[in-house]
């Protein structure tokens, strides 16, 4: 049937041609009334055809249905057929793509272009992918077996009965673990790369996990340890005798559990690696844990006790607890200890030395944040020394511990502790800000005492200041150079190592030294310079005197003549003598001093440390060749130095004192010793002193009173036997020996005026020189001779005369000049000389 007519069909019922073709079937069939006896059997035949066509209708909605639903999966159909053949049609494409692809890959890599690659060399480096992950699987696999062996040991200490003793049966899994590593470690040993032999980072994974497993062990161990211990009220100091018995059975066999454990370890060799400072007894690493964490929660909080200005607090803190603990750790923990055959554990110092990791990450932490801050850098250092002395003083050191040997540092024996100290000048950037630090303030404190307003005036005697067995009077700066280089020694004199002390040494108290003495040298530089062209041309004549310039303004001429001459002159001079024997005086005793006997020992017998100092000219040359056989000291340089300054500060006094006093003389000798022809004195006349030398013994006197006073007696007696003897030779030169005749008048003024020298000094420094008059009489010996054959006559004359021109030897000449004059000093020319000068 085709679609017009199945449209046809389906389409509304047409009533005026149903009515026509009604009639034309009723006009064929029955055109007469004879007809219509047929009418029923068509009626019956309609009816029938009737009910066929309900049920054709019934059966045509039916199918009208069934169309419709046909029709709408034939568009989904046909909906889906269109997109498969989008898709395939795609695919065809994609797949014409591919074979080009593939059909390029298949070309040698010779003919592709630069950066691609062939098909073959894709499956070889997928090839090789597929080999690193199979590594990685094995890898992984290691991995997985290290940790399930890490868990199956920790799961089977803590299936452990509390009571059980631990043996190395208790630990067969942790063996296990252990042969695996080593397995692994000898497979893998060593591996080949770019950068030559290198450990596998495997290896060194399962060996943290052996590590970190035993600690596991030992953790799950310790925790009925910890449990006793607190039961005692620790980290409080413990009451052991008065805890009850259960408290201390559960403490004592915990420990001793921990004690099994060790034991066990050493056996099997359980994995330390290089021993750590925190590693020692088990039971004992236990019970610093509660410290720890108390220590943690005071000073590395923010609580008001963790500051960086307060370093003494958790230093206090610990060494309070060693302390509080000794008692209990010497009868209870040793006890334990020895019944574990541990007897060559010392529990307190084993204790003591697992305390001090505390300190020394405290340390590490707060250090870097007080580099820019040298006070309280400084205040540290110190507060560590202090602390590691006073736990040397309670006993400690490292013998009796498990670490009884440290690796040898310089100035520090093997078996020594290096001190909590170590860990910050044993790191060199640290060491050198601090040395820095206190360079710079040695360096103030130094020219604070120079420029002090007061720091050339002569101190007063302080009994705690002054050089052991010297009573020497100083200057204010001499003396606070002195504390402020001993205050140095003080706080470097605790170093443990020789090298710091002697970086110390040349670096601080050397250069100091060397600067006072340089300010010494200096200021006599220019007290020569200023006197040594004005004042011996033009004694007093510079001043202060005021002027007038043009404009009328008034001037003030500031010369410094009387800075150099007379009382104030000396005074200066004596002023750089006394500083320098001061600090020459104190050279001498710190020399003797046992700590730097024995730096210096060290320094010579070290290369490094000789070397070291042999760049410094200060030291002594001896420091070249190790020569344990001299006996020189570490300032031995520097004390040359001082001498050479105090010898140039005699040698200018006593040139200023003879000089003023010469000067001074020059009137009175003009006038005594020109001949005066209008005059013809006889020998009986009378004679006075000449008022001239009033002046010249006054300033003498003067300058006596001020050096007895202001100088100590082995200076001053060696000054005045100078001064003394040069101007007494002077005398003897100008007045005797060179000058014409000599009258017998002339000859008593000349005794008289000698005498009156000689009782000046007697009236000056004999209660200076204990009553001596010998001492104060014995540089003028010579002059007091002279004077005494000027003045004698006759018989002793004659006699004197002979024996001097006679033909007797020395020996009985000067028993005749002793026996006459009471001293022989002069030479037997001498008295030739004189003898004819005697008219």
């Amino acid at each position: 049937m085709s679609s017009s007519r199945i449209r046809a069909l389906l389409g509304a019922p047409d009533i005026e041609l149903a009515k026509r073709e009604a009639v034309l079937y009723l006009n064929a069939n029955f055109p007469s009334y004879n007809h219509l006896q047929g009418l029923d059997a068509k009626f019956c035949e309609s009816e029938v055809s009737e009910a066929e066509l309900a049920s054709n209708v019934a059966q045509l909605a039916s199918s009208s249905s069934t169309v419709d639903a046909l029709i709408v999966k034939a568009k989904s159909s046909a909906h889906s057929y269109v997109e498969t053949a989008q898709n395939l049609s795609l695919l065809r494409h994609s797949l014409s793509d591919e074979l080009v692809d593939l059909t390029d890959g298949l070309s040698s890599s010779m003919s592709s272009e630069p950066g691609s690659s062939t098909l073959l060399e894709d499956i070889e480096t997928l090839h090789r992918s597929l080999d690193d992950l199979q590594g990685v699987k094995g890898y992984a696999q290691v991995i997985q077996r290290a940790l399930e062996l890490s868990e199956s040991s920790i799961q089977q200490i803590r299936a452990l009965s509390p009571s059980a003793p631990i043996t190395t049966s208790s630990v067969t899994q942790f063996q296990t673990l252990q042969a695996f590593v080593s397995n692994v470690a000898d497979a893998c040993s060593f591996v080949e790369d770019g950068a030559g032999k290198q450990d596998l980072h495997l290896v060194e994974f399962l060996r943290r996990v052996l590590e970190r497993t035993w600690v596991d062990i030992k953790k799950s161990i310790s925790m009925p340890l910890l449990d006793a211990a607190e039961q005692l009220k620790w980290p409080m100091t413990v009451d052991y005798a008065n805890a009850s018995t259960d408290q201390r059975t559960a403490f004592e066999r915990a420990f001793l559990r921990l004690l099994q454990l060790q034991k066990v370890s050493e056996i099997i060799s359980s994995p330390s690696g290089s021993r750590s400072e925190k590693d020692g007894i088990y039971p004992l690493e236990i019970l610093v844990q509660p410290v720890a964490l108390r220590f943690k929660y005071h000073f590395e909080g923010t609580r008001q006790t963790n500051r960086p200005d307060k370093p003494e607090w958790y230093f206090t803190h610990i060494l309070n607890v060693a302390h509080d603990q000794r008692t209990f750790l010497e009868h209870v923990v040793q006890l334990l200890l020895n019944s574990a055959d541990r007897q060559t554990i010392n529990a307190w110092r084993e204790f003591t030395r697992l305390l001090l990791p505390i300190l020394t990450n405290k340390l590490r932490k707060t250090v870097p944040s007080l580099l820019p801050h040298p006070s309280l850098l400084a205040h540290t250092i110190y507060q560590a020394l202090q602390f590691d002395a006073a736990l040397r003083v309670e006993g400690f050191e490292l013998d009796g511990t498990l670490c009884d040997t440290v690796p040898k540092r310089d100035g520090v024996a093997a078996e020594a502790w290096p001190g909590v100290c170590d860990i910050i000048l044993g790191k060199k950037e640290w060491f050198d800000a601090w040395l820095d630090g206190e360079k710079r303030f040695a360096d103030n404190q130094y020219h604070d005492i120079i420029s002090a307003p007061d720091a050339w005036q002569i101190a007063d005697d302080e009994p705690d200041d002054v050089v052991v067995g010297h009573d020497l009077k100083t200057t204010n700066s001499a003396r606070r150079l002195k504390a402020l280089i001993e205050q140095i020694t003080d706080r470097y004199s605790p170093l443990p190592s020789f090298l710091h002390r002697t970086r110390f040494l040349l670096s601080m108290q050397i250069p100091l030294l060397e600067q006072y003495s340089s300010r010494l040298t200096s200021s006599l530089d220019a007290y020569e310079t200023l006197s040594s062209a004005l004042v011996r041309a033009v004694p007093g004549a510079l001043g202060v005197s005021l002027g007038m310039k043009e404009d009328h303004s008034s001037t003030v001429n500031i010369e410094h003549g009387r800075f150099t001459s007379g009382v104030e002159g000396v005074q200066r001079l004596c002023k750089a003598l006394l500083s320098s024997r001061f600090i020459e005086t104190a050279m001498k005793v710190w020399g003797e001093d046992l700590f730097f006997l024995e730096l210096w020992t060290e320094i010579k017998q070290r290369p490094a440390l000789r070397a070291f100092a042999q760049a410094n000219s200060a030291l002594h040359p001896s420091t070249k060749q190790a020569d344990d056989e001299s006996h020189d000291t570490i300032f031995e340089t520097l004390i040359a130095r001082y001498e050479e300054v105090s010898r140039r500060s005699e040698d200018v006094i006593v040139q200023q004192v003879c000089a003023e006093i010469e000067s001074s003389l020059k009137p009175h000798l003009s006038t005594t010793t020109s001949p005066n022809p209008g005059s013809s004195p006889k020998a009986n006349d009378d004679f006075t002193l000449s008022q001239t030398l009033l002046a010249p013994i006054a300033l003498l006197s003067t300058h006596l009173n001020y050096m007895r006073a202001t100088l100590p007696p082995p200076i001053l007696t060696s000054l005045y036997r100078r001064v003394v003897s040069r101007l007494a030779e002077h005398l003897l030169q100008r007045q005797i020996l060179y000058r014409g005749s000599i009258t017998a008048v002339e000859g008593r003024a000349i005794r008289a005026e000698h005498v009156l020298w000689v009782e000046t000094c007697r009236a000056t420094l004999l209660q200076a020189f204990g009553g001596s008059r010998s001492r104060v009489e014995a540089p003028w010996s010579r002059l007091t001779e002279a004077g005494t054959l000027v003045d004698v006559d006759g018989e002793v004359r004659e006699k004197i005369a002979n024996a001097t021109f006679g033909g007797i030897d020395e020996d009985e000449w000067e028993d005749v000049i002793i026996e006459v004059v009471g001293s022989s000093e002069l030479t037997r020319e001498e008295v030739g000389r004189i003898l004819r000068r005697r008219e």
